[in-house]
């Protein structure tokens, strides 16, 4: 009888039909009894989600799945479920075979309303994550600030309930960069070369360079064509083939691009894809993070791992810069966040930060008045106060009453010339006169903010929109010697971003180090979350 009752309800749910019967009840009754229950196990299940709650009541508890006029809906959506690895997120968390198998064994109204509120509870969860990401950022990293644009629950089911082509609705919650999609590419890539045994065993050498031949040389050399930096070649001598090759790895991952293996160049050939392949996943939870924000037609783009700035133009990069960014301690890591620069600042002054101020220059004021005597010491009122009226033994951290002020000047250490987007983090992008950092492979030597290896060139990039010739223009402004707020007419989106892989002009993935530790957190709390490493399909 349970067999029979099981076919007969599948058969009345694929035939579209709203209520089962009860036996020994009026047809007037059954309804009743049916709709209650079948609206009371939908209100039951979707109170874990109140915006779902308030979607059904608005629509009198009308399903959306378990119709036979929702099969495309339905089928749509499972198929999305299918690639939700491919996209790096958590498979399990949607309980993709769980509803499947409830489809195929539901006997009651009731049953078939908890599942139709528990595949919309799943659908919520997973159009959230594929359009803005799976993790909450600022829970694994305190430095990562940025503003997520989550999407509205009601909007995501009368999205997909009024969609012509359901999977049409489903594939665009996704980003649609062609960032993303090289990102999705790289994923798989390295997903099937894992699975068909990797790029080989590791380079048994330190340094090897051109003229070197030996077993090493062809170990390299096949994983150079392994990972796809070269082609076929029986070669036993490093050539000048294996020489190009390493030359483009080395240009991939922003190393100085001689063309010799040396020590750090073979650490990183020597990385494992699997590692590569954790990088990218993080990128796509990245990339996600910012789905939905306008990254503006001009903008700003500063990777704190790559330590460069680029300026770009309808999606072309106009310019770039080096840069050196926040050193890697608590409280001076660069955050990650968006803004929109609004002025630049000619001859600045530096207002020192409090914490500097108490931390670094009153224990040095305190065991020499004289000491950092290029930097003003300011009273509550603004004045300048002079170094021999005061006795710094009498302070600390907390009650210090003074403020630090550095006129402009070449030796500034905000150099010549500021770029605000003013923020709560008192972070901006910034001219030092300490250029011989700009030498350096690793550029985090900063309290936070981003020194700018071309200032002028950005500034003159920047006013190019609104003054004719830009350059006499700052450079009569700078050789006043005074401070000058030169508002944009126009402001520009500024985007601080962490990305360890990232795609070139040309689609290929670049690596940089993750400097600060962000992405292996972030990685970590994906796989916690039930991110897989390498399938192929779910």
């Amino acid at each position: 009888m349970r067999d029979f009752g099981r076919k007969f309800v599948v058969a009345c749910l694929l035939a579209g039909t709203a209520a089962l019967p009860l036996v020994g009840a009026t047809p007037s009754v059954v309804q009743a009894q049916e709709i209650s229950g079948f609206a009371q196990a939908v209100a039951e299940t979707a109170a874990a989600n109140p915006a779902l709650g308030a979607f059904y009541a608005e629509r009198s508890y009308q399903p959306i799945w378990t119709t036979a006029e929702a099969a495309p809906r339905r089928a749509a959506f499972f198929a999305a479920l299918d690639q939700a690895g491919a996209h790096g997120l958590p498979v399990a968390r949607y309980g993709a075979e769980d509803l499947r198998n409830r489809f195929a064994t539901i006997e009651t109204e009731r049953e078939r309303g908890q599942l139709e509120a528990a595949v919309s509870l799943a659908y919520l969860a997973w159009a959230r994550d594929i359009s803005s990401g799976a993790l909450e950022p600022q829970k694994i990293d305190a430095g990562i600030v940025r503003e997520i644009i989550r999407p509205d629950p009601v909007a995501l089911l009368n999205g997909l309930l009024n969609a012509p082509v359901p999977a049409h609705y489903l594939r665009g919650l996704a980003p649609h960069t062609p960032q993303y999609a090289n990102l999705l590419r790289a994923r798989l890539h390295l997903a099937e070369q894992i699975a068909d045994g990797g790029w080989g065993a590791p380079v048994p050498a330190k340094r090897l360079g051109p003229g070197d031949t030996g077993a090493a040389v062809v170990a390299l050399r096949d994983r150079m064509m392994a990972m796809g930096y070269m082609g076929r070649s029986i070669s036993g001598s490093y050539d000048a083939a294996l020489q190009k090759a390493v030359q483009s790895y080395q240009f991939d991952l922003g190393m100085k691009a001689d063309g010799v293996a040396g020590e750090a160049t073979m650490a990183e050939i020597n990385t494992a894809p699997e590692e590569r392949l954790k990088s990218v996943l993080v990128a796509l939870e990245r990339a996600r993070w910012l789905n939905g924000r306008d990254l503006g037609q001009r903008h700003i783009w500063v990777n704190i791992t790559d330590f460069t700035a680029r300026i770009f133009d309808d999606g072309k990069m106009t310019f770039e810069s080096v840069t050196v960014v926040g050193q890697n301690r608590s409280d001076r890591r660069t955050p990650e966040f968006s803004d929109e620069m609004e002025l630049m600042v000619i001859n600045p002054s530096w207002s020192v930060p409090r914490s500097i101020t108490v931390k670094e220059y009153l224990p040095m004021m305190q065991r020499n008045p004289g000491a950092a005597g290029h930097i003003q010491l300011v009273d509550s009122r603004g004045r300048t106060v002079s170094r021999g009226s005061v006795d710094f033994s009498a302070y600390n951290a907390r009650n210090f009453p003074f403020a630090m002020r550095q006129p402009p000047s070449s030796g500034n250490a905000l150099g010549l010339v500021k770029f605000l987007f003013p923020n709560k983090y008192n972070i901006y992008l910034h001219d030092t006169p300490s250029k011989s950092l700009f030498q350096r492979d690793v550029r985090a030597f900063s309290h936070g903010c981003i020194r700018v290896g071309r200032p002028f060139d950005l500034a003159y990039a920047l006013l190019a929109k609104q003054v004719d010739n830009p350059e006499d223009y700052f450079q009569s402004i700078l050789r006043t010697g005074a401070e000058t707020r030169v508002p944009l007419d126009k402001p520009v989106p500024v985007h601080l971003v962490y990305f360890t892989a990232w795609p070139n002009a040309q689609g290929r993935i670049e690596y940089r180090h993750d400097v600060y530790g962000r992405d292996g957190a972030l990685y970590s709390a994906l796989e916690k979350a039930g991110v897989a490493l390498a399938p192929l399909t779910n």
